[in-house]
């Protein structure tokens, strides 16, 4: 096991990985901005040093301060968390030549994974249904029109090295897809430096539901069942849960089956969550895999009792994981809501001071946050304040104490997403389970 780990990451998920180190013995370093110098993961952490300005492209993002970080402070392995350099794969390959332990799969993985025109190859060669679309990224607007006139209108255009909901446009008509086509290309080059774009049919009423997979070095791989991630903003999550609501028994199997089989494919090591597509008729198509800790992993870890950032860790050290599939149970039926400093009605970004927090509890419920007493929201990261995570014995009695505790929680000073969240879950077409859209989530 490791003796020292660097944590190239902030907020949140930066402290979910800083507990799951102090108990397994494993002291900690944040690498962490100027702007993150007081934050609470700095506090809590073992050591910390700077890597950079408040710009991520600076700190959170400049590759070599994170090596010479782990470097100098003697760290044995990088936990990226996610977004940043987490499904980086020219990272991972600079932790690897400096013998430098990545949390997280093989670069190769990432490669072949990162990029979607390519996973989605790897996925049919798997025998794995996609969506129809291109078979690889498109050359100009010009073949985007064509490859949208063969597989039928509407169509999405996506990054191929996309994630987080950015590079993505949806295209109706032939008239307007050329200028969507220019106005994804441009986001995908500023987001991700490649301006490759791929065309999909666009599933009209689909849900976002994701399978979670675990792989040691040895082969072997479980899924820890899904989660419903349908109701989004702007392509991004704003709630999940697990079990997705209103799935078919046979509909379960086969998205937990094809998953595998996807992480079979790149012989996935690690955490990773196989993402779908689901129609009303319950087909289900393939769309990308993550191959990193998701930001809604804390569902999974409610329903099955393991801690998924352990589960990391050990993998990564050479650990088998020590079970097989039928020895996980899922109980029960989890929430997670992302408590974001915006605006509930615009979700514009509401940066400040926040000058009370208090924190919902009881029984079943966790809180995965940052936040402290005169936290000041940077303007520079993601609006990512806290998530809320409930359990309950069904889904009825899981969405009673997500009310109950957003009701009861208090953040002053900033605006959130809180009162969202709540008519969401008031939504008499969210409590019967039926929500889906034209870009796969739900409008409210």
């Amino acid at each position: 096991m490791f003796h020292k780990i660097l944590i190239a990451n902030r907020g949140e998920i930066a402290l979910r990985i800083i507990r799951t180190c102090r108990e397994l013995g494993i002291r900690t370093v944040v690498a962490h901005s100027k702007a993150d110098a007081h934050s609470l993961p700095v506090r809590l952490a073992d050591e910390s040093i700077c890597i950079g300005p408040d710009d991520p492209r600076g700190s959170y993002l400049n590759v070599p301060a994170i090596v010479s970080a782990a470097a100098i402070t003697d760290s044995e392995a990088i936990h990226p968390g996610y977004g940043f350099l987490a499904e980086n794969a020219a990272f991972a390959d600079i932790c690897r030549a400096c013998s430098i332990t990545f949390i997280g799969p093989s670069p190769e993985a990432i490669r072949l994974m990162g990029d979607k025109a390519q996973a989605r190859q790897i996925a049919k060669q798997a025998g794995v249904p996609i969506v129809p679309g291109s078979e690889r990224p498109l050359r100009d607007g010009d073949e985007a029109v064509e490859v949208a006139d063969r597989v039928g209108y509407p169509v999405m255009l996506k990054a191929a090295a996309g994630g987080g909901g950015r590079g993505m446009r949806i295209g109706r008509d032939r008239e307007a897809l050329p200028n969507a086509f220019a106005a994804c290309q441009s986001e995908a080059g500023a987001a991700f430096g490649s301006t490759e774009i791929y065309c999909e049919k666009l599933v009209e009423g689909a849900r976002h539901i994701e399978v979670q997979v675990l792989g040691d070095r040895s082969g072997m791989r479980v899924h820890l069942g899904e989660r419903d991630c349908s109701v989004q903003r702007r392509h991004q999550k704003l709630l999940e849960e697990s079990p997705a609501p209103r799935l078919r028994p046979e509909t379960r199997a086969a998205l937990h089956r094809a998953a595998l089989q996807v992480a079979a494919a790149v012989n996935y090591v690690s955490a990773g969550t196989v993402e779908f597509l689901v129609d009303p008729e319950q087909r289900f198509y393939f769309i990308e895999t993550n191959t990193r800790i998701q930001v809604e992993h804390p569902v999974t870890e409610m329903l099955t009792g393991i801690d998924l950032v352990r589960e990391q860790i050990r993998v990564a050290a050479g650990e088998p994981l020590g079970y097989r599939q039928d020895a996980i149970a899922l109980t029960g039926h989890a929430i997670e809501c992302r408590i974001n400093a915006e605006d509930p009605e615009t979700f514009t970004p509401s940066a400040g001071r926040v000058t009370a927090w208090i924190p919902p509890g009881g029984f079943g419920v966790r809180v995965d946050s940052h936040l402290m007493a005169g936290y000041s929201v940077p303007p520079f990261y993601d609006s990512l304040l806290a998530k809320v995570i409930v359990h309950g014995r069904d889904r009825a009695e899981a969405i009673e104490r997500m009310r109950r505790a957003l009701s009861e929680t208090v953040v002053d000073g900033v605006k959130t997403t809180i009162p969202f969240h709540l008519k969401v879950l008031g939504d008499p077409e969210f409590i019967a389970g039926r929500f889906g859209s034209a870009d796969g989530a739900r409008r409210l």
